[in-house]
């Protein structure tokens, strides 16, 4: 393991910000020597983690940061990114998992075309997005990045299980000069369902493509910073909130909510009369949107699995 070599693919040591970044990732490296070993025997262990690790040098970054999640341990960050690696390795196909830690998207659904732009989805990692988790599910508007969850797999450390759950560390919307314009359109287009929803069940639907048994949510308490919150103390992004709203509900630990695998439907007889032929697209184009990402995640899975 060279550090040296390994800071400077992931900074930018011609920048004044970046090569100080760089320096306190040199000193860390040598104070936590030994935890910098294990992370490197464990990524060394096969060819397809090897190779993660050459086109995706942060994983080494990301134990030594206050990344993830509000008062993470650096053991308990190299446990999660060992995890999440080991997990991916041993159900996806190699060649799958080397596209996505090196900046090639896997579509997951081609999706549908809302006054010339294409609406569709995918799954994406891109090194920006590595303070929130190691994979993204990627809702995009011609082109652009239009919403995202980012998220992490790792074993259920609430019930305290070995059983496999995803953890979403953060939900970013639209950066765009016509960002309102554009989820109006987009939420037009869904038969009124709301954008920010869609990316969540589009989240659940790879969860549920993957197996896992739990989702979890950091919440407003758990967010890694307080980039969430303004100067006055009031909220940008009410992750809380959202959480509960979409079915989720509090856990032992403050730092992350539970959300349902399954979005909760209405019945027919739930909704009014003038409402349902609304929920009836709504609910086929979301049926599509299931069946197109359990296909696409079905092909880059171990044999076809």
């Amino acid at each position: 393991m060279n550090l040296s070599e390994i800071g400077h693919k992931i900074y930018d040591t011609r920048k004044k910000r970046e090569f100080r970044r760089y320096i306190v990732f040199r000193a860390r490296g040598f104070i936590y020597r030994g935890r910098m070993k294990a992370i490197d025997d464990f990524f060394q262990s096969t060819p397809l983690l090897s190779s993660v690790a050459d086109t995706y040098p942060f994983v080494y970054e990301q134990p030594m940061r206050a990344f993830f999640y509000h008062r993470s341990t650096f053991d308990e960050r190299i446990a999660l990114v060992e995890n999440h690696m080991a997990f991916l390795a041993g159900c996806l196909a190699p060649d799958a998992m080397r596209d996505l830690y090196n900046l090639k998207e896997i579509a997951l659904w081609d999706g549908i075309e809302v006054e010339g732009r294409q609406l569709s989805l995918e799954l994406s990692f891109e090194p920006g997005q590595r303070k929130e988790g190691l994979l993204s599910v990627m809702l995009r508007y011609g082109g652009a990045p239009f919403y995202q969850i980012i998220f992490w797999i790792g074993r259920d450390m609430i019930r305290r299980s070995e059983e496999w759950a995803m953890y979403i560390g953060a939900m970013q919307g639209p950066n765009m000069d016509d960002a309102k314009d554009a989820v109006k359109k987009v939420t037009k287009a869904c038969h009124a369902y709301r954008t920010k929803n869609l990316i969540l069940y589009s989240a659940q639907a790879v969860a549920r493509s993957l197996r896992l048994t739990r989702i979890y949510a950091v919440t407003n308490e758990g967010y890694y910073a307080n980039n969430h919150v303004r100067a006055d103390r009031k909220l940008k992004t009410d992750f809380s909130s959202f959480w509960i709203e979409a079915g989720g509900s509090k856990t032992s630990d403050e730092r992350f909510d539970e959300l349902p695998l399954i979005e909760p439907r209405k019945t027919m007889d739930e909704v009014p009369t003038r409402k349902r032929n609304v929920y009836r697209k709504r609910f086929a184009l979301l049926d599509e949107i299931d069946a197109a990402i359990e296909a696409g995640m079905k092909n880059i899975m171990r044999d076809g699995e």
